[in-house]
């Protein structure tokens, strides 16, 4: 929000003028009062949430950043966050704020709820691990037998979804609680005379297991277009159902940690988070990288003489250490996102390998050429530095290029995130290499 209104809320707050804000409050969408309280302080925060609604508070609360809505709750009684907040959540919503939570205030908090049913159903999806579909699913949704007849079928689902706020998908089950299909509602009006529903229904829907990791719900629910997904068990029971915007949070905070490792920090860090936390955030990388230009330096050190004889070949040693890390970020970034979407299995990593290869020799002709002619203008031919900086970089690329490939893919075999390949893993690693290979066939050649 602009800080003009940050501060106009901050006024009306501290001249506890309460019917002003109730009022601007009441213009706003749940997802701008969550903004406004991610700027506020805690006690201000409070102060808001006294002034609206039970269902709009714990909209809001949804919406509010993971820190500042921690930050939040830390100063509030646990039954205020039971009765306040949890008893109008959906049950994933609930089970995201009572995660974050130490076991003493979820037991707290839960024995405060006075819907025994919905506390259940929270503390069975809190044994699940949240990133799996049976810790992103809820349990709200319309389940209909398929013996019901239409009108049995009608009276059922208004009865449930009087305490729904949305409605994607009726689900069908059989007598043991197994999903079977899905009642398509557009059959309630075109075929209101069928004798029961799974006459009707669409049978064998699309569904995943409750153990199914977090990245196959996303590729299921966007090859599909589905708006939500229904959870089963091991032996198919309807447990829960996955919808799309809780898959789109999960997806943009995955998106986030990946671009984090890659950028080089080694934990979740945002821009408004406190000195400490960034620089502990930052930290652990440049060290390394500290230490891979130590190791850089007595590389070099070693080969005075040859610098001393051929002054030259320094000249290239930026070249040689930034195309390395170059090419090698490219080769793990494309690993990386076709591991991310599905469209590269880890288990074929000889044909990637020999795919990336035959690409790394391509450009490593083309780069080591254009350097060839450029040395061959300025050093001419015989020089030393016209051929060995082309081979070097010849060297280099294939090298980075096989290395940037396998190293994600391994990675991922490891059960290890390899977003961290396209990071400063991959340019240390092949800066360090890549002055091994130079300086070595400078010395071969010389």
């Amino acid at each position: 929000m602009e800080n003009e209104e940050i501060k106009k809320v901050s006024e009306l707050i501290e001249n506890k003028e309460s019917d002003k804000l109730k009022e601007l409050l009441n213009d706003l969408h749940p997802a701008d009062i969550a903004e406004l309280c991610d700027e506020l302080d805690a006690e201000e925060a409070r102060s808001i949430y006294l002034l609206l609604d039970n269902e709009k508070a714990a909209d809001v609360l949804i919406e509010m950043d993971e820190d500042a809505r921690k930050r939040f709750l830390e100063i509030l009684p646990s039954e205020t966050i039971a009765k306040r907040f949890v008893d109008y959540m959906d049950s994933d919503d609930a089970v995201d704020i009572i995660r974050d939570m130490d076991e003493d205030k979820q037991e707290e908090v839960l024995s405060h709820i006075e819907d025994i049913e919905q506390a259940g159903d929270i503390v069975d999806l809190l044994k699940y691990d949240e990133d799996t579909a049976g810790g992103l699913m809820g349990t709200e949704m319309v389940i209909v037998n398929e013996n019901l007849s239409m009108p049995e079928c009608l009276r059922e689902m208004r009865i449930q979804a009087e305490d729904m706020d949305e409605i994607y998908y009726v689900y069908v089950v059989d007598d043991d609680e197994r999903l079977r299909g899905v009642f398509p509602l557009k059959k309630m009006i075109t075929s209101p005379s069928v004798s029961k529903v799974k006459h009707v229904m669409k049978k064998d829907p699309i569904s995943v297991h409750v153990d199914t990791p977090l990245e196959e719900v996303v590729q299921v629910i966007e090859k599909y277009d589905l708006v939500a997904l229904p959870v089963v068990d091991s032996i198919g029971r309807l447990v829960g159902r996955i919808t799309v915007d809780d898959v789109m949070d999960e997806v943009r905070e995955q998106a986030e940690r990946d671009y984090q490792l890659a950028s080089g920090l080694s934990q979740d860090v945002e821009s408004h988070d406190n000195v400490f936390r960034q620089t502990t955030a930052r930290l652990p990388w440049l060290l390394i990288g500290m230490l891979g230009g130590i190791g850089n330096s007595m590389i070099l050190g070693n080969f005075d003489t040859t610098f001393a004889a051929h002054p030259e070949m320094a000249l290239y040693i930026p070249l040689i250490g930034g195309t390395g890390g170059n090419v090698g970020t490219q080769s793990s970034a494309l690993v990386v996102q076709g591991l991310a979407n599905s469209s590269l299995d880890a288990g074929n990593t000889f044909k990637q390998v020999l795919k990336e290869s035959v690409v790394a020799l391509i450009n490593a002709t083309i780069i080591s050429m254009l350097v060839y002619i450029y040395n061959f203008i300025r050093f001419g031919a015989s020089a030393t530095v016209s051929y060995s900086v082309s081979i070097s970089l010849f060297a280099v690329v294939m090298f980075a290029s096989i290395f940037g490939t396998l190293v994600p893919m391994t990675l991922e075999k490891l059960k290890i995130d390899p977003a961290i390949a396209t990071g400063p893993f991959i340019s240390i690693t092949n800066d360090i290499i890549g002055m091994l290979m130079y300086m070595g066939i400078t010395v071969l050649l010389a």
